[in-house]
């Protein structure tokens, strides 16, 4: 099914906003849309909702034989996948360019950065390593699903555990979860793309388009970047020529929001760990890190952590009081001390020298 044309009246109200910097959800130009990231009981399962746009990724790993040319380094693959069910324009069992695309920018931005190391994938040399698999479904399609899969992609690497494995002579051992402690990913670093669309031949530009803005921009540049400023991957499309001062424009603006979005997946993998301990059924998800990434606005995060933090703040002013209190008993007793100190010993000074000259009087003179 084709993707519904904007009518010229809709696409004249977006352009128009546009130029009044106003956007359809009330974001400032550089805003993102409400980023939540939800785990899943599994080792690997993660959803992203970034605004109405929801993505699931999924990782999942064997043992396969390695490549001729790096028989001691493991294979990372990639998958997307572009269902119906996330819009009616995507076709079941046809790869559309959209897909192509994604496919190719997910792979330079995670593999071709080298974030993780394949050579802690191999089992035995030329023989056997891990292929792990990460397989990325778009569930709901609301604009902008390159940024909301690569954060699903490295937030499910990040989440994710192998199965421990043994060698003894030529046999291998594969461990479950009972028997041994999974052991997570390698991972040096986490590269998130960050999406900037061009209106009016590059005279406006917005982060994180929706949908709509979508169909009547002029121009999409990709910036794949990690929280150390280092730039992974660069995509332009549209056929629009971009100035140096707007790329380096777009960089400094794309490492702000990178940092803020790794301090989110951080924080949710933290909530994960918290409760971890409780298993529930595998239908149920937990753990949910929500917050809301753009300018001047704070990351709110769930009720459970606004109380415990509420918890660390009066624990720290309680021992702020007690540490004032134990130098000001100190103090007292410094000045104690040297109290008694100066009564024990009244000598004024130059008695000593008088009493010497006194006694030099009294001897005879020859």
């Amino acid at each position: 099914m084709r993707e519904t044309p904007l009518s010229n009246c809709e696409r004249d109200f977006l352009l128009k906003a546009i130029q009044e910097k106003k956007r359809l959800e009330g974001r400032q130009t550089y805003d993102y849309r409400n980023i939540k990231i939800t785990f899943g009981t599994d080792y690997g399962c993660c959803i992203v909702d970034l605004g109405k746009t929801r993505v699931l990724a999924q990782v999942s790993c064997e043992l396969v034989a390695p490549k001729e040319n790096r028989p001691t380094e493991g294979i990372l693959f990639f998958n997307l996948e572009l269902s119906p069910m996330a819009s009616p324009s995507f076709e079941q069992g046809r790869q559309s360019e959209l897909l192509v695309k994604l496919n190719r920018l997910l792979e330079r931005c995670l593999r071709n950065s080298k974030c993780i190391d394949t050579e802690s994938l191999c089992v035995v040399s030329g023989e056997k390593v891990w292929q792990i698999r990460v397989d990325v479904h778009v569930l709901n399609h609301e604009g902008n699903i390159t940024d909301a899969a690569s954060i699903a992609a490295i937030a499910a690497l990040c989440h994710f555990r192998r199965p421990d494995v043994g060698i003894q002579g030529e046999e291998v051992t594969v461990y479950s979860a009972d028997e041994r402690d999974p052991i997570p990913l390698s991972i040096y670093h986490m590269p998130i793309c960050v999406s900037f669309s061009f209106f009016l031949q590059g005279t406006y530009l917005l982060v994180d388009p929706c949908e709509r803005e979508e169909r009547v921009m002029d121009g999409l540049l990709v910036i794949a970047m990690n929280k150390h400023r280092e730039i992974c991957s660069i995509q332009s499309s549209g056929g629009i020529m971009l100035l140096k001062e707007q790329v380096l424009r777009c960089s400094k603006i794309a490492s702000v929001k990178v940092s803020e979005i790794t301090d989110l997946i951080s924080r949710a993998l933290e909530n994960d760990k918290r409760v971890s301990g409780y298993r529930v059924p595998s239908p149920v998800v937990r753990a949910p890190g929500t917050g809301q990434v753009g300018e001047s606005l704070e990351n709110a995060w769930g009720v459970e952590q606004l109380e415990e933090e509420e918890e660390d703040s009066v624990d720290q002013v309680m021992d702020e009081g007690q540490e004032k209190e134990e130098e000001e008993e100190e103090e007292e007793s410094q000045y104690c001390n040297k109290g008694k100190q100066q009564a024990s010993s009244p000598q004024q000074p130059g008695t000593g020298d008088s009493k010497k000259k006194k006694k030099k009087k009294k001897k005879p003179v020859q």
